[in-house]
C-alpha cells in the first residue's frame, strides 16, 4: 500500500476518490461545513494514518497537482470574459474593494502575529494567506516563510471563505452581485470562488478578477516589506 500511495498515479487517484467523496457528502448532506475540499484533506490525513504513508513523500507524489493550481486558476478567466461589461462598469469600485481587502488582510494577519510573539518565519508565512496558493506559496517563500504553513494556512481562509460566504451575505445585506463576488475572491481566493460561482454567474466573475487583482496588490505592498 506504502508503495502505492506514494507513486504519482495512486496518489493523484487517492485524492480524486476523496474529493469525490466530499462532493457526495456535501450534496447528500447539503452542510456547508462539510466542503469537499476539507473533506478531502480529512480523508486524505487517516489514510496516510492508517498506511503509515510519511505524509513528503505522498506530497512529492502529488507534485503534478501543484503544478495545476496555476492553470486552474486562470481557467477563471473564462467567467471573467463573459462578465467584461459589468467589469467596465464597476473597474474603479472592483480595484478599490480589492485593495480594501488586501490591506485588511495582511494588516490583521500582522497584528494578530505580533499580538502572538511568533517569529519572522511565522509571521511571513501567515501574511500571504487570502491570496491564492501559487502566489502565497511564492510570497512566502521570498519573505523567508515556511512554505509548508502558508500553504495550509491558505487552504483553510479559502474553505473559511467558501463555508461561510453564504451565510455574511445574507447576514450583512450585500445585495449587489459584484459587491459580493469582490469580497469572496478578495478574501478566500480561488476556494471561496468555487462558492461565489453557486451564488450566480456575475459573482464568480467579480470574485475571479478580485483573485488576479488582489494577488498583485498582495505583491506589490510585500515588495515593501
Amino acid at each position: 500500500m506504502r508503495e502505492i500511495l506514494t507513486s504519482p498515479l495512486g496518489a493523484i487517484f487517492l485524492s480524486a476518490v476523496c474529493f469525490v467523496l466530499g462532493s457526495w457528502l456535501q450534496r447528500k448532506v447539503r452542510s456547508p461545513l462539510l466542503n469537499p475540499l476539507l473533506v478531502a484533506v480529512a480523508l486524505i490525513i487517516l489514510a496516510l494514518q492508517l498506511t503509515g504513508v510519511p505524509p513528503q513523500a505522498f506530497t512529492d507524489a502529488t507534485q503534478v497537482i501543484a503544478m495545476l493550481l496555476g492553470p486552474a486558476t486562470a481557467v477563471l478567466a473564462v467567467s471573467i470574459y463573459r462578465q467584461i461589461q459589468v467589469l467596465k462598469r464597476h473597474f474603479l469600485p472592483v480595484v478599490l474593494g480589492c485593495l480594501v481587502g488586501v490591506l485588511t488582510s495582511v494588516g490583521s494577519a500582522y497584528l494578530l502575529c505580533s499580538l502572538l510573539g511568533l517569529d519572522r518565519a511565522l509571521t511571513a508565512s501567515m501574511l500571504p494567506k487570502s491570496v491564492t496558493t501559487a502566489i502565497s506559496m511564492e510570497l512566502s517563500r521570498q519573505q523567508g516563510g515556511i512554505v509548508a504553513v502558508t500553504v495550509a494556512v491558505t487552504v483553510c481562509t479559502g474553505i473559511l471563505g467558501a463555508v461561510l460566504a453564504p451565510l455574511l451575505v445574507r447576514l450583512l445585506r450585500i445585495r449587489h452581485p459584484v459587491a459580493a463576488g469582490v469580497a469572496i475572491g478578495a478574501s478566500s481566493h480561488a476556494i471561496g470562488t468555487s462558492k461565489a460561482l453557486e451564488l450566480g454567474e456575475v459573482e464568480g466573475a467579480m470574485s475571479g478578477v478580485a483573485i488576479g487583482v488582489s494577488g498583485l496588490l498582495t505583491v506589490l505592498i510585500f515588495l515593501f516589506l
